[in-house]
């Protein structure tokens, strides 16, 4: 992650007003860019939708954006994808949330405990991308704090997370475990298995 990405996220995770100012303003850029009529994705029916079972995964962000997520596309012991899940019948994209965003990590399966292996697919685990302790985004892969597995780090208040043991909490101040998001296979691709466990996001998260 480059210091301009760690600034933008602490910037958006400070300042509410400022991070939607900023998601509009790179929404509308993208429209006036574009010749033909405007239709916000974010907009569409069942785009704010939290994922359901059955939805895809598409890369959040890049080159592939939109693009479904499939497990050759990830690099064994990270860094995570960023991925946004997708309905394969109306082709919606669920991105009318900040809520939906998840971020995708490849390990091995030994490393997983057994809980977390059950909600994987072929090592591939899913959990919330946003911090359970202010609700920013979590933005950085890292060394574990005295440790040496790399972990989600929210770089806003420093809490870590280790996707290996279910997301929970190994430093900062963050009150509880990510929220994972159970995986299958189906047909090559990644697929949702069932809805959100626990709660997505905290309290103050919009």
């Amino acid at each position: 992650m480059t210091r301009t990405d760690t600034e933008l996220a602490t910037a958006m995770c400070q300042d509410p007003t400022r991070r939607a100012l900023i998601l509009t303003a790179l929404a509308t850029g993208a429209c006036l860019a574009s010749s033909s009529p405007c239709i916000a994705e974010e907009d569409l029916p069942g785009s704010n939708e939290r994922p359901q079972k059955g939805d895809v995964l598409v890369f959040a962000e890049g080159d592939r954006a939109g693009e479904v997520i499939k497990p050759q596309d990830l690099q064994a012991g990270g860094p995570p994808v960023r991925a946004w899940p997708k309905d394969p019948k109306t082709s919606v994209v669920r991105k009318g949330s900040r809520l939906n965003e998840v971020l995708v990590v490849k390990l091995e399966p030994a490393e997983l405990d057994e809980e977390t292996r059950s909600r994987a697919a072929g090592g591939v685990v899913a959990y919330s991308a946003i911090c359970v302790h202010t609700g920013c985004p979590i933005t950085a892969w890292v060394k574990a704090a005295g440790g040496d597995k790399d972990v989600f780090k929210c770089v806003c208040h420093n809490s870590e997370y280790d996707p290996r043991q279910g997301a929970q909490v190994v430093f900062g101040p963050a009150p509880r475990r990510l929220p994972a998001l159970p995986l299958a296979m189906d047909d090559g691709s990644l697929t949702v298995a069932a809805t959100f466990i626990g709660k997505v996001g905290a309290q103050q998260a919009r």
